[in-house]
C-alpha cells in the first residue's frame, strides 16, 4: 500500500510532490487540509487569507482525483477523516508548530524538506566554522556551492557584493521608476468562491481579518507564478538593482519582482528564479549588479533567514536585549493609515492594509524602524509582521522581526540596529515633501518622528549602543545636541500626552 502524501498550504509546487531520494512515492494519493483553527488563531490580513485558500484550491483542483481535500476545524480532525492513521508522509513543514504537530502524529513520517537551496547538513558544516553568523559569508559559500554568477572559481565581475551600485535614491521628479508593471493574474470562479466563504465566515464571527481583498494582485497557481517569474526577468529585472532602496510614494512596486509569496507558497523554486535571473545577464538582457542583487534576496537571504529559525531555536522568539515591552496602538493594528500624518508611516501603511505587501525598505526602515524607536514588545511585532504581509509565515517574520529589524537578539544575526532619522528616508525617498514634519527639524510640533524618535532611542540605549562599533559614533553625537534635554522631554510628553495615538 503506498503512503499517502500531505501537502501543507505552503508547499504547493511540484517539487513538493516529486519522487526520489526523501519525497513521497510516484503517484502517491495527496491529502490536503484546510483548517479553520489557522484563522481563529491570529488577525490575519484578508488579502493573505483570501491568497492562501485560493492556492490551495487551486492546487486541489489541478491534482483532480488524486487529492482528498479536506475542510476541517484543526488538522488532526482533518488527517483523522481523511486517512484514520495513517501511514501518511509529509516534508518538514516550515514552522516549528507545524513540525511539532507531525512529529506527535502516530503513522506519519516526516521526509526532508524542499523549496530551498541549502540542506540543513550544509548550513550546519558552513555554521560549525564560524565565529559569527554572518549573512555575507553565507552567500559566498552558497554561491561557491550552487556554481551562481561564477567563473573559473571566481564570482563574476570580480567582486561578491555590489551593494555600491544598487543604493541610489529615486529619480529627482519622478512620481514613478516607469518600469513595465508587474504581472497581474486573473480572478477566477475558485476566487469567487474564496471570497464567499471569507464573507460568510466573518458575518458569522468565526473569524476577523484586517485589511482589504482583492483585485488578488499575487500567483494562486504554478502557471501564474511562472509567468510573474518570465515577465519580472524580461521586463523589470534591467531596472531593478539601482534602486531597488529606494521609496516613492506613487509607485509602491518600483521594479521589484512581487515573488516572495509565491516562493513562500512552494509554487515556485528558489533554484529555477536564480536560474533565469543568470540567464538574462549572460544574455545580455539585465545588468550585473540588478541581477546580483536579486540573487542575493534569493539565495543569500531567503536561505540564510530560513536556516537560522531553526539554528537559533525555540528561544530565539523570546529575544528581547533591549527591554522592549510597549503595546502596539489600536491604529497600527487596524491599519489605519488615514489616521497617521507622517507621510511616509502612512504610505507604507496605506499599502500594507491595502495590498498586504511593501518592499523591504519600508519595512525595514520606516514600519520596523518606527516600532523599534518606540520600544514596541519584539514579540507582538513580529507577530504584526507575520500576521499582515502575504509573504509572512514565522520562519520568515522570526529572525527579520527579531533580529534584523528589531534588534531584539543583540547582534546575533546583524551587526547594529537599523533605525535612522529622517534623513535617510528623505534622501531615498519624496515621502518628506509634503510631509507636516520636516526631517531636520528634532524639537518642535514639525519635529520629524523619526528623528526625534532616533535620538531618543540612542539616548534611552546610551550604554549597550555605545560599546558597538558601528553605533558609537552615532552615541557620541547624544552629547553634541544642545537641545538634547528638550527633545527627551518632547518625548516623553508626547508619551504621556497620546499614548499610542499616530504620528
Amino acid at each position: 500500500m503506498t503512503d499517502t502524501h500531505w501537502l501543507f498550504g505552503d508547499q504547493l509546487g511540484p517539487s513538493f510532490l516529486a519522487p526520489g531520494g526523501e519525497g513521497p512515492a510516484r503517484d502517491a494519493p495527496v491529502v490536503m487540509i484546510e483548517a479553520r483553527s489557522v484563522f481563529r488563531r491570529r488577525r490575519f490580513h484578508r488579502a493573505k487569507a483570501h491568497l492562501v485558500l485560493s492556492a490551495m484550491r487551486h492546487r486541489a483542483a489541478e491534482l483532480g482525483d488524486r487529492v482528498t481535500y479536506v475542510r476541517a476545524d484543526t488538522y488532526r480532525e482533518g488527517l483523522r477523516r481523511a486517512v484514520g492513521h495513517g501511514p501518511v508522509t509529509v516534508h518538514h513543514p516550515t514552522s516549528r508548530a507545524a513540525l511539532r504537530l507531525v512529529r506527535s502524529l502516530a503513522g506519519v513520517t516526516v521526509l526532508a524538506p524542499r523549496g530551498f537551496l541549502v540542506p540543513p547538513e550544509d548550513f550546519a558544516a558552513w555554521a560549525g566554522g564560524q565565529r559569527t553568523l554572518r549573512m555575507e559569508g553565507f552567500y559566498r559559500q552558497v554561491r561557491r556551492d550552487h556554481d551562481i554568477l561564477m567563473e573559473a572559481g571566481e564570482p563574476v565581475g570580480g567582486t561578491w557584493n555590489l551593494d555600491h551600485e544598487n543604493r541610489r535614491p529615486p529619480p529627482r521628479g519622478a512620481r514613478s521608476l516607469g518600469a513595465p508593471a508587474p504581472y497581474h493574474p486573473r480572478e477566477d470562479g475558485i476566487d469567487e468562491e474564496v471570497r464567499r466563504d471569507l464573507d460568510r465566515w466573518e458575518r458569522d464571527g468565526d473569524v476577523s481579518f484586517v485589511g482589504r481583498d482583492g483585485p488578488r494582485s499575487f500567483p494562486a497557481d504554478r502557471r501564474e507564478a511562472l509567468a510573474a517569474l518570465r515577465r519580472f526577468v524580461s521586463h523589470r529585472l534591467p531596472e531593478f538593482g539601482a534602486y531597488e532602496d529606494a521609496v516613492l510614494a506613487d509607485d509602491g512596486t518600483m521594479s521589484h519582482s512581487l515573488l516572495s509569496s509565491s516562493l513562500n507558497l512552494g509554487l515556485l523554486d528558489p533554484a529555477e528564479c536564480v536560474e533565469a535571473a543568470e540567464a538574462a545577464w549572460r544574455a545580455g538582457g539585465a545588468p550585473l549588479n540588478s541581477v546580483e542583487g536579486f540573487v542575493r534576496q534569493i539565495a543569500g537571504w531567503r536561505e540564510y533567514v530560513w536556516h537560522l529559525y531553526w539554528h537559533f531555536g525555540e528561544g530565539y522568539r523570546t529575544s528581547n536585549a533591549l527591554g522592549h515591552h510597549g503595546r502596539l496602538p489600536g491604529w497600527w493594528n487596524e491599519l489605519d493609515a488615514d489616521a497617521v500624518s507622517a507621510r511616509c508611516v502612512a504610505t507604507a501603511l496605506r499599502q500594507v492594509r491595502d495590498t498586504g505587501w511593501t518592499h523591504h525598505i519600508p519595512r525595514l526602515m520606516i514600519l520596523g524602524s518606527y516600532a523599534l524607536q518606540r520600544g514596541w514588545d519584539p514579540a507582538a511585532v513580529t507577530d504584526w509582521f507575520h500576521r499582515c504581509f502575504v509573504d509572512g509565515y514565522d520562519w520568515v517574520m522570526l529572525p527579520n522581526v527579531v533580529g534584523m529589524s528589531q534588534y531584539a537578539d543583540g547582534g546575533r544575526m546583524t551587526t547594529k540596529p537599523y533605525t535612522s532619522g529622517g534623513a535617510y528616508i528623505d534622501r531615498m525617498s519624496d515621502l518628506c515633501g509634503d510631509c507636516p514634519y520636516r526631517p531636520d527639524r528634532r524639537v518642535g510640533e514639525d519635529a520629524c518622528p523619526f528623528t526625534a524618535g532616533y535620538w531618543a532611542f540612542l539616548d534611552r540605549h546610551r550604554d549597550a549602543l555605545g560599546r558597538n562599533a558601528r553605533m558609537a559614533r552615532a552615541v557620541q553625537g547624544l552629547d553634541r545636541l544642545k537641545d538634547l534635554p528638550a527633545l527627551l522631554e518632547q518625548e516623553r510628553a508626547r508619551e504621556r500626552l497620546h499614548g499610542g495615538e499616530p504620528p
